[in-house]
């Protein structure tokens, strides 16, 4: 399992596209935090006038809308382009072990695309009007809610590469079922058809969780949410690669 984790990090980084997308990750960000002028604050960290790095925990999440399906679509869909996915499902490993190591590969890159915002963070604990006079615990929960968010991107990203079979189609399969987990729930609660409901809705949504967590504030109910979709779109995955063996 180990050995096919490290291959698909450097299958990833081996292309072109792995640093592009990385690349285009950190450059959109940092334009809407530092470069881009906005009315009455807004995105700009300059403009709006607070020692804080919240611009990027809004805007990430829409990045990696595009971001991690660009990054999942080749998981299976390319194993299967090239006739070598046979050849994985007969390797020594369970079918679970197969979709664990992409998945984990998928998450440490989304990691490895997290770590130079780092740099904002210096630069506005640097820049405040006192040195060093920016929350950084509510930052350090903002990141885990980031993370938690990609994580949970990586499986749904994942399990759409699993059931095309080309990357483009892949690609864009991720692109909305994120896009829905994401956002699609909150449409669904804001538009009152369910009355009563719609609470129950909004909860059921990613962006529900994100924005708590978001807050500084770990609740084990958002931990337990994103656990529990990590686990279903991985389960999902592993059932479509066992029916290819019926």
């Amino acid at each position: 399992m180990f050995t096919l984790y490290l291959k698909e990090i450097r299958s990833f980084l081996s292309s072109l596209v792995g640093y592009v997308a990385i690349g285009v990750f950190i450059t959109l960000i940092g334009i809407f935090m530092w470069v881009l002028p906005s009315e009455g604050g807004g995105y700009n960290v300059l403009d709006n006038g607070f020692a804080n790095i919240d611009p990027l925990f809004f805007i990430a999440p829409w990045v990696y809308l595009f971001l991690i399906p660009a990054i999942t679509m080749r998981s299976f869909s390319e194993e299967k382009k090239s006739g070598t996915i046979e050849l994985l499902l007969t390797r020594p490993l369970t079918d679970l072990q197969i979709v664990l190591a992409k998945y984990l590969a998928g998450v440490s890159l989304v990691v490895v695309s997290l770590l130079p915002t780092l740099i904002y963070y210096y630069s506005v604990h640097t820049l405040g009007a006192y040195k060093g006079n920016i929350d950084t615990g509510g930052m350090w929960g903002s990141y885990i809610g980031l993370l938690f968010l990609g994580a949970g991107f990586v499986a749904i990203g994942i399990f759409a590469s699993a059931i095309a079979e080309n990357q483009v189609i892949a690609f864009i399969m991720a692109l909305l079922l994120c896009f829905f987990c994401y956002i699609g729930f909150d449409f669904i609660a804001d538009s009152g058809v369910f009355g009563k409901y719609d609470a129950l809705f909004k909860g059921l949504g990613i962006n529900d969780h994100y924005v708590s967590m978001s807050r500084g504030v770990i609740d084990t109910r958002d931990v337990l949410y994103f656990v529990s979709v990590v686990a279903l779109f991985n389960l999902l995955t592993k059932l479509v690669l066992e029916s290819r063996k019926w």
